[in-house]
């Protein structure tokens, strides 16, 4: 028997999100399309990968050059089945910004954010420049090319609290695009959101995947501007 103050409680057992959605998604059914769609991932995330090589090369150095270190963002997100998976992007914040942002959540986060995006950052967003790394992500089937956005975990969890179908948009892996993104507004509440990603995820099919991948590089390679799946907190 030792001495000593009093014992510590146990720290209450919070359920994982895989293990909550194992337990809460058992009637799902994989489609024939599901494989379909995973081999134009890896096709075109390969090819895209090769092609854009030089180009990645380029904004690495011009990352390096503006005091951006490391080069790359990650951050932890969930993905298909509630499993996590480390995101990566291009840097676009300036130095130490993670641990300045640490303690701010939701749309504080976003007022935040906007003030420690850096020049080269801006640019990288408003082109879109900053998600290429993401393809690798695409190639390891941690995400696809159409999907609902990457959420971070913390506030995943915050989101199925407040809206209890939330954990539904678990049965596809997260996506650099999707109905959601391209339909975005900024009075578009995550109730409504999340419909989008619903309507994806009963509809998917490979003429969709591709309608929505030629009407996402149609906005970012000839209007930049208007190019949509504007950032928030929680993604």
């Amino acid at each position: 028997m030792t001495g000593g103050g009093p014992v510590a409680a146990p720290t209450p057992y919070v359920e994982p999100l895989a293990e909550r959605y194992a337990r809460m998604a058992h009637t799902f059914e994989r489609r024939p399309v599901d494989l379909v769609l995973r081999g134009c991932d890896v096709v075109l995330s390969a090819a895209a990968l090769a092609l854009l090589s030089p180009v990645m090369c380029v904004v690495a150095l011009a990352v390096l050059a503006s005091g951006g270190r490391p080069v790359l963002y990650s951050g932890s997100r969930v993905g298909q089945a509630g499993r996590s998976f480390t995101m990566r992007k291009f840097r676009t914040l300036a130095p130490d910004a993670e641990r300045r942002l640490g303690p701010y959540l939701g749309a504080e986060l976003s007022h935040m954010t906007a003030s420690e995006v850096t020049a080269l950052g801006h640019v990288l967003r408003a082109t879109k420049l900053d998600e290429l790394p993401q393809l690798y992500n695409v190639l390891r089937g941690d995400m696809s090319i159409v999907g609902p956005r990457p959420i971070r975990p913390a506030f995943f969890a915050e989101l199925s609290e407040e809206i209890p179908q939330y954990w539904q948009r678990l049965v596809v892996r997260p996506g650099l695009t999707g109905l959601a993104q391209l339909r975005l507004t900024r009075e578009m509440t995550w109730a409504e959101k999340l419909a989008h990603d619903f309507e994806y995820i009963a509809d998917r099919s490979l003429r969709l995947y591709a309608d929505i991948i030629v009407k996402t590089s149609w906005l970012v390679l000839l209007h930049p501007a208007s190019a949509v799946w504007r950032r928030d907190g929680r993604t």
